[in-house]
């Protein structure tokens, strides 16, 4: 082996990792909300857990990436430990997809579909229609789908690359004693471990195997402890990211190393040991890269039914592995480990969204019911509503300006947006409520009465706010534009209320029938309610426009009001015959 196929060994392997990672990333942002709606199907039952991680890792080609997705829902508080363990198993099942594709390269033979399914064959035609999508058409799935193409083509190409380069390695007497010496179980364990370790991810290092089995120098005896390690070295990534977890996304790594290292003890254990007895004659064969795909997918089905019904012992072992502390830990709100799959942050991200939404919702109606009558308790539940709203804000801002960072589908992004723009105007919504609380404490210390007109007027007004802030909230947790459309119109009715009711203070003061005190304590009442109403206009203007590729509020404001369609001007109508104070008396009249 020369210096050339030194080189070109280099090249091929640096092709073989970039086109995995390429196409790993591709697969995962395609997948997109097929994944979080496959992984949302959390279950108790172990069998079902199984599969989920099985079919996950299938379409991601990681397990893990799969298993560092789990590890970020336990840490959040979205998934149990023991909801866990299942789908880890699954994950290692469903790595083993890559090892069967990759094995494509080892075909042999003259036939027109055994020369149709090598690499070298329709990696080219596939790298062909993959830059055409990727250059050349603007639909952005249609470009992802490119990607993937590519980077499966880039990385068949570099398995190609190294299979040729190592050829001159088996006229090499050194390699073939190396590869001997990994026959020992230690040895070749330590050897598979490391080499995954390093390059973390376990899909990889299997290929690297199967590109030197060209050699012919591999055999069977030499493959198992190896490809045994491997599967140990892939724990290393879920570890690493479980740093800085809580002490059950701690545990669901160490579920991962367990149930891999007790696996492979076993497999070795079992194997060798009926060896001794049986004296297996292919463990002397030289192994190919379908054989190495057999022994991949035989170790990892064999270890998860064995282990499998042992899932409540694996997550005990990890338990007195990571015991309780005497504090109770508080669960993260929004996983970091999720940035790493977009898709996942942002539906995450828009569920804490919504659940601020709601808190803010009910924050203001339970507000408003305190400006008319006093309740100590519910005055502490607004306030400690606006706290976490407060929390909801300042976490949500911080994980989108990371987020924003990552590559994302459209729609994605679509979606990110749209968070950022309305999560202020929730906390917004959240602090009139405290204004409103603060109203109400002044109406009870002060033992203060509006007249019997203010009151009836109050209450067509507030009927009006609780409809656009439960339409502004429906409207952005159902993601629904056309209830979008209908908040701008009903604000402007909101607007004409509060100048209405303005004007009626103004004469009732003229008349003598109002206070002065009485005058600022409606005066602040109805400016929050006007605020509050322009917070919901903003976030109705934040969902429609940013589904339109623009974000530009007084642009579109602008527009509806000189532009009025019939449309809009039948709902202010509707809106105008809903909400209608009672005629003013013939005192309340400016004299």
């Amino acid at each position: 082996m020369d210096l050339f196929n030194v080189l070109a060994l280099m090249g091929g392997l640096a092709m073989f990792l970039f086109g995995m990672d390429v196409m790993g990333k591709a697969l995962e942002k395609q997948a997109g909300n097929r994944l979080q709606a496959i992984l949302s199907k959390l279950t108790d039952n172990p069998l079902k857990g199984f599969f989920l991680g099985l079919v996950v890792t299938a379409i991601i080609q990681s397990s893990s990436a799969t298993t560092v997705m789990v590890v970020g829902f336990v840490n959040s508080g979205l998934m149990q430990l023991h909801q866990a363990v299942g789908i880890i198993m699954g994950s290692n099942v469903g790595t083993t997809v890559t090892s069967w594709i990759l094995s494509l390269s080892g075909l042999e033979g003259d036939a027109f579909w055994i020369k149709l399914l090598k690499p070298t064959s329709f990696a080219p035609f596939l790298a062909f229609i993959g830059i055409i999508l990727y250059m050349f058409v603007k639909n952005e799935k249609k470009k992802g789908v490119g990607t993937i193409l590519l980077g499966f083509s880039i990385l068949m190409s570099g398995m190609e690359t190294m299979s040729t380069a190592v050829k001159p390695l088996a006229d090499v007497p050194q390699f073939t004693a190396l590869f001997t010496m990994f026959s020992n179980p230690i040895l070749g364990v330590l050897a598979g471990a490391l080499l995954t370790a390093i390059i973390q991810s376990s899909s990889a290092s299997v290929g690297i195997l199967q590109a030197l089995a060209i050699t012919g120098s591999i055999t069977f005896g030499s493959a198992i402890p190896i490809i045994m390690g491997q599967n140990i070295g892939t724990c290393v990534t879920a570890l690493i990211s479980s740093i800085g977890a809580n002490k059950n996304a701690k545990r669901a790594a160490m579920v991962h190393l367990y149930f891999n290292v007790i696996g492979v003890t076993i497999f070795l254990v079992a194997f060798y040991g009926l060896n001794s007895l049986v004296h297996f004659s292919f463990v002397n064969e030289t192994v190919n890269a379908a054989g190495i795909a057999v022994v991949h997918s035989v170790f990892n089905l064999l270890a998860t039914a064995v282990l499998l019904p042992f899932n409540r012992q694996l997550e005990k072992l990890a338990v007195l592995t990571i015991p309780d502390g005497k504090k109770p830990e508080t669960v993260q709100l929004l996983d970091e480990r999720l940035l790493a799959t977009p898709a996942l942050a942002v539906e995450r991200a828009r569920a804490l969204t919504d659940k601020m939404a709601d808190a803010a919702r009910t924050g203001l109606l339970q507000a408003m019911s305190l400006t008319h009558r006093w309740d100590k308790t519910l005055a502490d539940r607004i306030n400690a509503g606006e706290e976490e709203i407060d929390r909801y804000e300042d976490v949500l801002g911080t994980y989108l300006v990371k987020l924003s960072s990552r590559s994302m589908t459209l729609e994605d992004s679509h979606e990110s947006s749209v968070l950022l723009h309305t999560i202020g105007d929730f906390e917004r919504i959240g602090d009139h409520a405290m204004n409103l609380r603060k109203t109400a404490i002044e109406i009870h210390e002060k033992d203060l009465q509006f007249s019997e007109s203010a009151v009836a007027e109050l209450d067509v007004l507030e009927a009006a706010i609780q409809e656009i802030v439960n339409r502004t909230v429906a409207a952005f947790v159902d993601q629904n534009l056309q209830d979008a459309e209908k908040i701008e119109p009903l604000e402007q009715v909101v607007d004409e209320l509060v100048r209405e009711m303005k004007a009626r203070h103004v004469a009732r003061l003229q008349n003598g029938e109002c206070t002065i005190e009485l005058g600022f304590i409606l005066s602040d009442l109805l400016n929050n309610y006007e605020r509050v109403a322009d917070h919901c206009s903003n976030v109705a203007v934040a969902l429609i426009e940013v589904a339109h590729d623009s974000f530009d509020t007084h642009e579109y404001l602008g527009k509806m009001k000189t532009e009025e369609s019939e449309d809009f001007k039948k709902r202010i109508e509707k809106y105008r015959a809903r909400y209608v104070f009672p005629p003013m008396t013939e005192s309340e009249e400016i004299k």
